[in-house]
Order: C-alpha cells, then structure tokens, then sequence
C-alpha cells in the first residue's frame, strides 16, 4: 500500500500529505480549486495589502504539538485578534462581552469583575436545561445583550434563529467579566504565519513525494489507480446526496478599496443590524498584511448566504438545535464504512465545526494511527 491519493489542498489535505510522504508513501493531492491553502488562502493584491480570499483566517490554539508542527514551515508574526460591535448609535463595543461592554451598554461603572458577574447573574434567565443558543445567552448574559449583539448577526449567519441553533457555536464565544478585550482570550499561542497562510502551505507540500494537481476534479475512477484515498469533499455529494444534501452557509466577500485616512482602526468590525452583511475586515491592520507604501487599503464586507447560490462554496456546517443535521450526516458516515480504499477527512468530510488547529490535530492524529495500522500492507 504505497500510492495514496489526497483529495484537497487545505489543512485536513496538507496535513495527511506530508505526514504520509515522511513515512514513505507515494502521495498525489488534487484539488479543483485553481490554488493550494483551500479556505485559507491569501494573496498580496496590488495594493499591497494582503487579504485572505475566503475571509479572515486568525490562528490560535493551546496545542502546542500543533504549534510545533507548524513551525517547522512557517515563522510567526504575534497576532491577538480583537473584535468590536457596531451598534444602531454607531458605538463600538468590544466583543465578547467583557466589563467595558457591559458598561458602556448599560451605562453604569462597574470596576470589579465580581460586579460584572453580579450584574449579569441579576440580568440572566433561569433557564433549567439549555436546549439551544438561545438558552445559553439567556442564562449567561441575558436578553438584551443577546438581542442586540448575538440574535441579528446569527440569523444572518445561520439563516436560523438561535433558537434554532446548537447551543456550541455560541459557547465557542467567552464571556468575559474583565476588560480583557481579546477574541480568544483563553489560547496560550496567536500568531499569524509571517508571510502568509499560501508560503506556508507551499513548503508543507514541498516533498519528492508528494505531487500536487490543481483546477483537478475527482472522479471515482482514479481509486483504481491508487491503495487508499484521503478525501475531504463533501461526504453527501460523493454519495451523490442520495439521503438529502448537508446544509452549508457560505459567504459572499465584498472587497473595496479605500484611502488609508477612511479605514477603520480596528480589524474586525461586527455589525448587530438587520441588514445583509455581518461583519467587515480591515486587512491592513492584520501585522505583516501591508507593506505600508500605498495610500490605499482593502476591506471586506461579508454577507452570508446558502452554499447553493455562493457556486457551492461550502463554509460552515449548520448545527441544528434539534440535531437533525447531524443525524443526517451520520447515515452518510455509515455508509462510507462500507469503504474499503477511504476515509473521508476534514470540515466538508466529517461534516464538523472545526478551527485550524483542530483540523491539523485531528488530521496529524487520525493519519499517524492509518500509518500505524498500516505498515504492514
């Protein structure tokens, strides 16, 4: 078993692909997209700004087996991203919610974190079992706060009403009684990859044994050709959605172009209207995203929608507060047991809600044990 074929060039695809070429497999990865990177690919436009092209891709993790991983590939630029909300008086608060958000919304002076904690327990429902996002909020922070920061942004994200929604993706989010205004304030390591996300996939690939085919479509028929197959496509549509289609929200990205003296000083800029888009990035700000010579930067405007009408670009698995989606992939997950040559990898194959760095985990994890499995076929 010495030919393995890798469909897809992003983590889940990169990861197996060296990890399999170190050990001596011969490893062809293709991808139908025109460039390596999958969602994280960036590019220096000529402005000089350097803008991910499927948004904003921040790295943070408290793995630092995936730190070391990466960091035989890519040196780091420090990066602890910071998010703020626009509200309908154009104030900018910080986001997650922390003591200078709860104050300048409430407009009180609280100063200690205990009185933070007292002042959202006082606003907080009593809600006996959490079913939903909905109920998560609730009881953490309360229903204004979750009406204006989180109920607008989610219906636009998720086309679902939190109520609708598995109460984990708003629990990804960290309530804060400090001022610490830090998105991730929890991740030990926050970094960026110093010249970008593209170069440090580039040198992940670069392996006498690994060959990469791009704007290459997978067919079924090149199994014939190869022992084993790592395939991180859509599980529904290589079954050919024969049980349903796995729902999808994709984003639509905006990029304009502005005078240095117009942009915003903050990175991300969250929106709480009801109103099509979600969020803007100012790329400039990211360290190492400009080289500072032009008078011109970028922004990008993001605007949710169905993968179906975004030409199937798949970003996000919906999570459903009732699971039904999940139970939906599942019955693809048993079918492709019955696979003899394939496992089926990454976000669109395991049909998970997953950072970078735990799609590198999982993936360095899930191939070590095939190798060892395997080293004897």
């Amino acid at each position: 078993m010495n030919k393995i074929l890798v469909v897809g060039a992003g983590f889940a695809g990169a990861c197996y692909a060296r990890t399999l070429a170190e050990h001596g497999y011969s490893v062809a990865v293709i991808d139908k997209r025109p460039h390596i990177a999958g969602n994280c690919y960036d590019y220096l436009h000529d402005t000089g700004v350097r803008v991910h092209a499927y948004g904003p891709h921040l790295f943070h993790t408290s793995n630092q087996r995936v730190v070391d991983w990466l960091s035989r590939f890519t040196d780091w630029t420090p990066y602890a991203h910071k998010v703020v909300a626009r509200l309908s008086d154009n104030r900018k608060l910080p986001l997650p919610v922390n003591l200078d958000t709860v104050n300048e919304f409430f407009g009180i002076n609280l100063e200690s974190e205990s009185a933070v904690r007292h002042h959202l327990k006082s606003i907080s429902e009593a809600i006996p079992r959490i079913r939903n996002a909905e109920d998560w909020l609730y009881a953490n922070i309360g229903k204004e706060l979750t009406n204006v920061f989180f109920r607008p942004y989610t219906k636009k994200m998720w086309d679902l009403d939190l109520s609708d929604v598995d109460a984990a993706v708003v629990q990804r989010i960290k309530i804060r009684a400090d001022r610490s205004n830090l998105y991730f304030p929890n991740d030990t390591f926050q970094a960026m990859p110093t010249n970008g996300y593209t170069t440090l996939f580039s040198k992940i690939l670069d392996h006498a044994r690994i060959e990469v085919s791009l704007s290459t479509e997978f067919d079924k028929k090149m199994l014939d050709h190869f022992d084993f197959c790592f395939n991180s496509m859509p599980i529904d549509e290589y079954f050919g959605f024969k049980f349903g289609r796995l729902p999808y929200r994709s984003i639509r990205f905006h990029l304009t172009q502005h005078c240095i003296e117009e942009a915003e000083p903050h990175t991300t800029v969250n929106y709480t209207d009801d109103g099509p888009f979600t969020r803007e990035t100012w790329w400039h700000n990211i360290p190492d995203h400009w080289d500072g010579k032009s008078a011109q930067v970028l922004r990008s405007v993001e605007e949710p929608c169905d993968y179906r009408d975004n030409d199937d670009e798949r970003y996000y698995p919906v999570k459903s507060s009732d699971g039904s989606y999940d139970r939906l992939y599942e019955k693809y997950r048993e079918e492709a047991i019955g696979l003899a040559k394939m496992n089926f990898i990454g976000r669109c194959g395991t049909y998970q809600y997953l950072d970078m760095h735990q799609v590198i985990n999982q993936s360095l994890s899930h191939c070590q044990k095939w190798i060892s499995e395997n080293s004897n076929s």
